[in-house]
């Protein structure tokens, strides 16, 4: 396979694999202040992604997949909203373990990454067909 179908196929695991992380983290966020329905239910848990490389046997080339989604085991934090339906005697709810900044940073990253590697795309593409034009001209 040729270098540029390789770049191409490369940019397209990545765009796949940021796709995702991407829909995680838009979950998360969504789901930042989702408590349990109960008293003393569990609220929503943070969702992770884990990327590996994969080789791809065709082209040799290195891919990116998603290897695992799962889910942050840190701890819940704690608050005082007797109004809550989720609230304990005392008033206390439990609150996903989401934290806003870090997932806007990872989203800030995701994206860029997705932007990256749509460019590399569009350069590919750009490439193979300036190279179509060359060996058309040349006949």
């Amino acid at each position: 396979m040729d270098p540029l179908t390789s770049a191409l196929k490369v940019s397209a695991s990545g765009l796949q694999a940021e796709s995702t992380r991407l829909r995680i983290v838009s979950e998360n966020i969504a789901n930042a202040r989702s408590t349990g329905d109960v008293p003393g239910a569990d609220p929503y848990r943070r969702k992770t992604i884990s990327f590996a490389a994969e080789v791809d046997r065709a082209s040799g080339a290195s891919l990116v997949e998603v290897q695992r989604l799962g889910t942050d085991d840190s701890s819940f934090s704690i608050e005082f909203d007797p109004g809550n339906p989720a609230a304990d005697e005392k008033g206390m709810v439990k609150m996903p373990n989401v934290n806003i900044l870090i997932e806007m940073a990872d989203m800030r990253e995701a994206n860029r990454a997705y932007e990256a590697n749509l460019q590399t795309v569009k350069q590919s593409r750009e490439l193979i067909s300036q190279t179509i034009d060359l060996l058309r001209a040349s006949q």
